[in-house]
């Protein structure tokens, strides 16, 4: 029978992509001279927390996928060792979309957790790849539900015409993804090289494949600040919530499943 693996030891071993090159064009003009990545959230930039918080789990071997002001990011974050991890630099000469990065890193033998650069989260990590591991999946993606305010009157109708119902203004249930990932290292087989090529195309090629992806819901608070109303809420929220961000804690809990 196989031990379970602490967690603090499946941490280590998971490498670890932020996806950090987009040129964040919803939040221009902002980011015309600030790469998203670097935008500030309270007193630190997005990616800073990031750091921190993956730093506080227990991560420790990180790749930053930069293109868009790259040489801003990697300035700020150097080496990682401020933050306790190890970071290095994959750079896009031309845009490879967000899975089109993948095909390009080194070939890796554990799962790999990958994270958009914009999340502002307390989601713990560990429990998504925790997740992963005992579902077999080759893919898992993070989801989230997400009500939303639609601000019309919605009619619907009839095929003649005629008004069967009306509602104003009424909220929408969805669920959304999180731009949080794990995934399998056969997934780079469906990864196109040199191509721009992103996670909802490699999710449709993995399904059509017949491979088994994964759904991990989480409740944790989560934006994604790459809208204009989102980032608002973000800096509103954030000093009150701070604490929750940045804790440190690093779960001592086990995977059933030997990784």
């Amino acid at each position: 029978m196989n031990k379970p693996t602490p967690i603090s030891i499946l941490c280590e071993q998971t490498p670890v992509v932020i996806l950090a090159g987009g040129k964040g064009t919803r939040l221009m003009p902002y980011t015309t001279s600030l790469p998203k990545p670097l935008m500030p959230v309270g007193e630190y930039p997005i990616l800073d927390i990031l750091l921190r918080q993956l730093s506080a789990q227990g991560f420790r071997k990180i790749t930053l996928a930069v293109g868009h002001l790259a040489g801003l990011i990697q300035a700020y974050f150097k080496e990682g060792q401020e933050w306790g991890v190890e970071l290095d630099y994959a750079r896009e000469t031309t845009p490879l979309g967000t899975a089109g990065p993948i095909a390009r890193l080194p070939r890796y033998d554990r799962a790999l957790l990958v994270l958009n650069g914009d999340l502002l989260t307390t989601m713990d990590f560990s429990r998504i790849v925790r997740f992963h591991y005992e579902n077999r999946a080759i893919a898992t993606i993070g989801t989230h539900r997400r009500t939303e305010a639609v601000q019309f009157g919605v009619v619907e109708t009839g095929s003649n015409g005629q008004i069967t119902q009306y509602k104003e203004k009424p909220s929408l249930d969805y669920t959304v993804s999180m731009g949080i990932y794990v995934f399998s290292p056969g997934v780079r087989e469906y990864i196109p090289r040199a191509q721009k090529f992103d996670f909802p195309d490699l999710v449709q090629r993995l399904l059509a494949n017949g491979q088994r992806v994964m759904a991990y819901e989480s409740d944790a608070y989560w934006l994604d600040i790459g809208r204009p109303d989102d980032y608002q809420k973000a800096n509103d929220e954030f000093p009150n919530m701070e604490s929750l961000f940045l804790k440190k804690h690093v779960e001592s809990a086990a995977v059933g499943t030997r990784i």
